[in-house]
């Protein structure tokens, strides 16, 4: 394979991609807001002997997107993958009690975000004959739980614009996938609550995904011969049956 892009690459899921794909030996191309981190990984994969190019990127800001893109150097070229992972969830509560930052926040990071580096990196695989956009969505997606209102909302738009943007793009032999995880331990209980303890609690009682196991999943759809388009696959924990059903909560409820 040729290059992949990773968007949120400093850290969980998509610190995990970039790994997965460096054993692979794909060239990187990675973005994330905390620069430091991402020089740091840079550093750690070059072990493998592929070529790295990082930047700093906020993936709400249109114009830096746009740039980020037209700044990969020539000899990383072609795009092979776009793993658009970069997204988060803040809060969990009634939609009354939300907050319109975070509101904001999630709306143009999970869905504008996407939709940003999407667009431009489509030309890029329509000119080279060929390419593949992955994007990690979620089982909220598929559908709400209690609290989730905003965030399911976003990625229920993600998983309706991963269907159309698989209609805009046939016959241009452009893959388009969604991997959708249920509960992984990654930081994004922490950044949703801001508050290490209660993150921990939210894995406590059963054995969630980690990162890798997503990470895993993404390279499984990539790596599929190119007349082979997985659209959508969803993995969960062994012990969670939906947004809403765990081993966990459902102890004692059994029939």
């Amino acid at each position: 394979m040729g290059s992949v892009i990773i968007t949120g690459a400093s850290s969980g899921i998509g610190m995990a991609c970039a790994e997965r794909f460096a054993r692979d030996h794909c060239n990187l191309i990675l973005n994330a807001r905390r620069e430091d981190r991402l020089e740091r990984l840079a550093e750690r994969l070059k072990l493998y002997g592929v070529a790295i190019y990082y930047k700093k990127v906020d993936m709400r800001d249109s114009d830096g997107v746009t740039a980020f893109i037209r700044s990969l150097p020539q000899d990383l070229m072609p795009i092979d993958i776009l793993i658009n992972n970069a997204g988060l969830s803040r809060g969990l509560g009634p939609l009354d009690a939300g907050v319109l930052e975070d509101w904001n926040e999630m709306i143009d990071t999970n869905i504008k975000g996407v939709l940003y580096i999407t667009r431009a990196v489509i030309p890029l695989m329509k000119a080279q004959g060929y390419g593949h956009i992955i994007t990690i969505g979620s089982i909220a997606g598929h559908e709400p739980y209690p609290g989730g209102n905003v965030y399911c909302a976003t990625k229920a738009a993600i998983k309706s614009l991963n269907k159309s943007l698989r209609m805009d793009l046939v016959g241009t032999n452009i893959r388009v996938t969604s991997v959708d995880p249920g509960m992984v331990e990654t930081e994004f209980s922490e950044v949703r609550f801001r508050d290490a303890q209660r993150a921990q609690k939210v894995y406590q009682g059963l054995k969630p995904l980690t990162a890798g196991d997503v990470a895993d999943a993404v390279h499984f759809c990539a790596t599929r011969p190119r007349h082979v388009n997985i659209e959508n696959l969803v993995i969960t924990p062994t012990q969670q049956v939906n947004a809403m059903i765990n081993d966990r909560d459902y102890a004692g409820k059994k029939p």
